[in-house]
């Protein structure tokens, strides 16, 4: 598990660089490509960043071109945010062919064996999330 964390970082950090931004910014970029558009109000706590600082990310990703803000149309104060095509294009180049190279590795399973996988990273995640919680507590108590 260690070495396929090590090795996922260490492609997200190639990949920020290879965009120029850092690894906040590209997880923006990865939630606006999952959700299609957000608020800045759901991405700060989504990053864990302050009103402050994600409007200075999303300065920073416009001026690189790959997002654009827009009035939400229900609510003219709010802007909704959304990738630009050469934002989906340059991180398709860099995460695509795990898409298009997954269905391959996934015929080398068994449906039992992958329903195995799955349960164990089910699992595993739900074992993470409980110590994020639990880690971000530690220090609270005097």
């Amino acid at each position: 598990m260690q070495v396929l964390q090590a090795a996922v970082d260490a492609y997200d950090e190639a990949a920020a660089a290879v965009l120029g931004v850092n690894r906040t910014d590209l997880r923006c970029l990865e939630l606006l490509s999952k959700h299609g558009e957000l608020t800045p109000s759901r991405l700060g706590p989504a990053l864990g960043l302050a009103t402050g600082s994600v409007t200075a990310m999303l300065d920073r990703l416009q001026r690189l071109g790959y997002l654009t803000r827009s009035p939400d149309p229900t609510d003219r104060r709010k802007a909704l945010i959304r990738l630009t095509d050469t934002a989906r294009e340059k991180t398709w180049e860099l995460y695509g062919p795990f898409v298009t190279e997954g269905p391959a590795l996934m015929r080398e399973y068994s449906t039992a064996e992958l329903e195995l996988l799955a349960g164990f990273l089910r699992r595993s995640r739900l074992l993470y999330q409980r110590q994020l919680q639990r880690a971000c507590h530690i220090g609270d108590q005097p």
